[in-house]
Order: C-alpha cells, then structure tokens, then sequence
C-alpha cells in the first residue's frame, strides 16, 4: 500500500467525479489548450521516496519540485535530465513532455524515466515499467503517459534515471557555423544559433572540455542567451534556411541537432493528420471513456 498515491487516486476518482485537472507548478500551464471551465483541481503527492546513488535511480513523487529533486541528487555528485524551470514539478514536467536546453547531450527527458505509477480516471492506481530495463514486460506505457499532459492518467510517482553532474561545464560563444560545429565536436551537450552568433555547452573532463573548446573559435560566456517563447519544430535540414524566414519566425534560437527552435512569433497552425487524429481519440477512449482527466487538452 502507498498511503499519498492511494489518498490522490482517492481525491481524482472519489465521489466528487466529474472533470478533473491535476496542477503542478503551472510553468508549461498553456501547453495543448486551456483547462475546460469548471473542472476540479487536484495535486500529486510531493517527496523523495527512495534513492540508491550506487543504482543511480530515484524514485519520487509528482508533485516534488523538480529545484528540490536536483538539490538532493546534487549530494551525491548527480543530477536528472528535467529541464529546471522555476517552480517546475517532476510530474508537470514529464506529462508535458518538453525537454530541457541540454537534449542534444542529455536526451529527451522520456528517456529519464524508468518506471511510472500513475492514477485512472476511475482512481485506480497503475504501475508502468520498472526499476531496471531487464524486468520490463508489455507494452511501454512511461513513453505513453509523457507527453499526453495528462490526459491519459495523472503521474503520481516515477523512477528515474539519474547521471553523475559534469566535474566541468563550459558554455562558449562567437560567429561560428553551428553545423560544421556540431560535426567536429565530440558528443556538445547543447548547439543553439540564431542565425548569426552559437552557442555551445561543452561537459565532461577539464582536459576533455578544454580540448574541445580548442577546436572552436569562441569566447567563455555565463550560459545561453534568453529563449524567444515560442517552440517550431523543424527538420534538420530545415533549421539552415531559418534566416532567411525571419518575416515568419522573428528573433530565434534553434537548437542544433534537436530540431526545435524558439521563436518570438508563433508556429502557423498546422493541420493534425487524420489517421493520427483517430489514432488519439481511440487511445483518449480506452484510457478516458468520459473524458474526465484534463478536458480541454489534445497533446497533438
């Protein structure tokens, strides 16, 4: 028995019923559309439950800070691949599903988590994955309840995969072509550009990271500039002619080898593929028949 999550799936499925909403930090609130009007809120249980630096995994509750998660990995010389925006929660962050500015070294934040229990709609309490890869049957539901933003079932505790924090972090910075950059470089945690300037975040040994930044003609800097607020997702070969779709995007941040790129002007609206659309309905169906768990939502 687990008294939090049991008192959490009593909270969504109990007699109150009806629409319902699980809130965390409210960082990424407006990610798939707004809330339906009038649906109850409720939030996950917070803590750390167990933590084995020697496995390097945690096992944590939803709604712990993803700032107070990082503090206690830190301890330990180790840190998890969350992206840590301000007042962010564990369960927030992966139900929305965004990775961090690190995915290019680090991944994307599913490949984090190891195993999920997560609350139904009928309050039930459901287990996914599992502590190591090797007692993992069945279908993978961890990579189908990220990113669903919560419309298949709230998170109410994972177990993640935790990786040791670099002994050296550099960020660097000047008018480089951030592509011949990237292939030159050995394994950068992070590759962003703007049309004119990159920069690239650079992780592991000092004479590693030293050596690296010898390949490049760049200045030491504090860390990345700010992000325009809104997310593009390109192909590869499609980031390369972003300066010349200034009229479309604005000011603009690509990261080089993810893909996405932070824009000051919204994406055009782009219609969903049929077949994916009814794809989502019929999963929504079998997980949500009422369509109680976040309504207003569609991650696609």
């Amino acid at each position: 028995m687990n008294g939090a999550l049991d008192t959490f799936a009593a909270e969504v499925g109990g007699p109150a019923g009806g629409p319902v909403t699980c809130v965390g930090g409210r960082t990424q609130w407006d990610a798939g559309g707004p809330i339906a009007a009038g649906a109850r809120e409720v939030r996950a249980p917070e803590g750390i439950v167990a933590y084995v630096p020697s496995e390097m995994t945690v096992q944590v509750r939803a709604g712990t800070p993803v700032s107070v998660l990082d503090e206690a990995l830190a301890e330990h010389g180790q840190t998890v691949a969350l992206p840590d925006w301000p007042g962010a929660t564990v369960g927030g962050v992966l139900a929305v599903g965004r990775s961090g500015i690190r995915r290019l070294g680090y991944g994307p934040v599913r490949d984090t988590v190891l195993e999920v229990r997560a609350v139904t709609a009928a309050g039930a309490v459901v287990k996914a994955g599992g502590p190591t890869v090797k007692n993992v049957s069945g279908y993978d539901l961890c990579r189908l309840l990220v990113g669903s933003l919560g419309t298949l079932g709230f998170i109410g505790e994972v177990t993640l995969r935790t990786r040791p924090v670099a002994p050296t972090s550099r960020w660097v910075s000047g008018e480089l072509d951030p592509f011949e950059a990237l292939a030159r470089l050995h394994r950068p945690t992070a590759v962003l550009w703007d049309g004119q300037t990159t920069w690239i975040c650079l992780e592991g040994h000092p004479d590693d990271v030293q050596a690296q930044a010898d390949l490049l003609d760049a200045a030491g800097v504090n860390g990345p500039p700010a992000r325009p607020p809104h997310r593009w997702s390109l192909t590869p070969g499609e980031l390369r002619h972003l300066p010349g779709r200034a009229a479309e995007t604005g000011r603009f941040l690509a990261e080089v080898g993810v893909g996405l790129v932070h824009a000051e002007r919204p994406p055009p609206a782009r219609p969903v593929d049929p077949v994916v659309a009814a794809l989502q309905r019929r999963v929504k169906a079998a997980f949500d028949p009422e369509g109680r768990m976040n309504p207003g939502r569609a991650p696609a």
